[in-house]
């Protein structure tokens, strides 16, 4: 598709429901809000990443707040989106894997904005409905693709009325329409626009400028991949599938000049890979910081940058997420705004819930009715005495992705324990997990068979019954899939 045709496309449409100046009220700010796909929590160099700079993604933590302890609730892409967007754990909002959509009779946080004046929009990828690339509702413009899309030359639909495929890299040319929306007349209103990255999920693509930056860093396994003994035996069979250590390793083969085994230098490939397409993810976010300096909207606008979950990178033999464990439940989240602390790191458990409830809060918008997340507004501005020490986690045991049991885990500030609904609670392939997450953050040193924590184990249990039952989740209502056992995958199975 030329780029007079692609750029023309965006604008009728755009110019058709603008016009006029925008000229946003203060106590209505603008948001920008940046979605990325399977980011690590450490993945960016205010976080201390060793290797990564992101000099463009550092700003907003360096001029706003940081959430060091910010998790999901459901490691897996649909369900979190749909989290991050209406305050409601998956059992509730009912999205419970990749392939349902979010449900029409339920209010995200855009769609509010949107009755309150705002000019919405959405840009890139959705993946809620797998097949579906139409506009969703609550927003006035919307451009998505199909699944996931791809790191090049992607087919996208432009607000229901063209599909096109788009040349040239995914991260620029979201950008490239993120920015022409943005500079479009909003007819005196306040705009929120989010930002949906397929960076950096896999099969990860890096732009060629990027492609051999981390080609002088070793990256061995870590430690924890091979402390499996005390693991429950479905983690240990997870190694040689799509999901493991040994497995495919996300199709990354190709020879290298040492004597090093072929699977170390394959993992290694992978990670440089999928630090590469984070490079270029920060390249966008400076490119949209400078235009909001550039028209002096910087000050009026709420930037917000997160992950949808996060990915185990070798820890526990697993190159995946889904799991209850730490590199897959924590993600990054930074946000910008002139009525916020700058430079602050919040220390207190942030989820995904709480994104819905603390925007519309900043905008001076109503709050959505009975949501299970909390705004952490006053947490960020002044501290909060009653903010959450605990909260729980789910996943659902998806046919298509069979490695992964049933999962509810239970996360205080020191301590976390993992139960596998349909297995043995003390034994074999599903196994309670408990970890010390002060003394063990890495989770290496599973204390479930210790008699000394017997009473520490109660405690848990019954901490996750309370939270579970008071967001609706009991026996009864518990619609939990069986499952049925390790199943060997299909040659063709993607990763999701």
């Amino acid at each position: 598709m030329k780029t007079k045709l692609f750029f023309f496309v965006v604008a009728a449409a755009a110019l058709a429901a603008f016009s006029g100046v925008s000229l946003a009220a203060d106590r209505h700010p603008n948001v920008l809000f940046i979605l990325c796909d399977d980011i690590r929590w450490n993945a960016m160099s205010c976080a201390g990443h060793p290797y990564l700079k992101t000099p463009n993604i550092d700003r907003i933590a360096n001029e706003g707040v940081r959430f060091e302890n910010m998790f999901c609730t459901t490691s897996l892409c649909s369900p979190s989106r749909a989290s991050i967007l209406t305050g409601l754990y998956a059992h509730s909002h009912g999205v419970r894997d990749n392939f349902t959509e979010l449900p029409s009779n339920l209010t995200h946080w855009p769609q509010r904005l949107r009755e309150e004046g705002y000019e919405t929009a959405y840009m890139g990828k959705w993946h809620m409905g797998e097949d579906n690339d139409m506009p969703r509702w609550g927003f006035d413009y919307f451009v998505t693709h199909k699944g996931q899309g791809k790191y090049f030359d992607t087919e996208w639909n432009f607000n229901g009325h063209r599909r096109e495929v788009v040349k040239g890299y995914y991260t620029k040319i979201i950008t490239d329409m993120a920015l022409f929306w943005m500079k479009q007349n909003h007819a005196g209103k306040p705009w929120a626009l989010c930002v949906g990255h397929k960076a950096p999920h896999s099969f990860y693509t890096p732009e060629e400028k990027y492609a051999h930056t981390f080609d002088n860093v070793r990256v061995p396994y870590p430690d924890t991949a091979f402390h499996l003994d005390d693991k429950p035996a479905w983690i240990k069979e997870r190694l040689y599938t799509w999901h493991g250590i040994y497995g495919p390793l996300f199709e990354w083969r190709k020879k290298f000049p040492d004597d090093r085994p072929e699977a170390v230098k394959d993992f290694e490939r992978m990670v440089h890979a999928y630090w590469g397409t984070i490079l270029s993810v920060d390249d966008s976010v400076g490119r949209l910081y400078r235009f909001l300096e550039d028209t002096k909207q910087l000050d009026n606008t709420i930037i917000v940058f997160m992950g949808d979950n996060g990915l185990l990178e070798g820890e526990h033999g697993m190159v995946d997420k889904r799991a209850a464990h730490e590199p897959s439940l924590r993600i990054p989240l930074l946000v910008r705004y002139p009525g916020l602390p700058k430079g602050k790191v919040v220390a207190q458990q942030a989820l995904t819930l709480d994104i819905a409830p603390s925007l519309l809060e900043l905008c001076g918008a109503p709050p959505l009715p009975n949501i299970h997340g909390r705004s952490w507004v006053k947490l960020v501005r002044e501290g909060d005495p009653a903010w959450r020490k605990a909260w729980f986690y789910e996943y659902n045991y998806e046919q298509q992705f069979p490695y992964t049991p049933n999962v509810r885990a239970v996360r205080t500030d020191e301590w976390k324990y993992i139960h596998y609904p349909h297995g043995d609670s003390g034994k074999d392939r599903h196994m309670a997990e408990l970890y010390n997450l002060k003394n063990d953050p890495d989770e290496d040193r599973n204390l479930i068979a210790d008699p000394r924590y017997a009473g520490k184990v109660a405690e848990l249990q019954a901490e996750l019954a309370r939270l579970m039952r008071d967001t609706g989740l009991v026996p009864a209502t518990d619609k939990m899939p069986l499952d049925a056992g390790i199943k060997k995958e299909l040659p063709d199975q993607k990763i999701r």
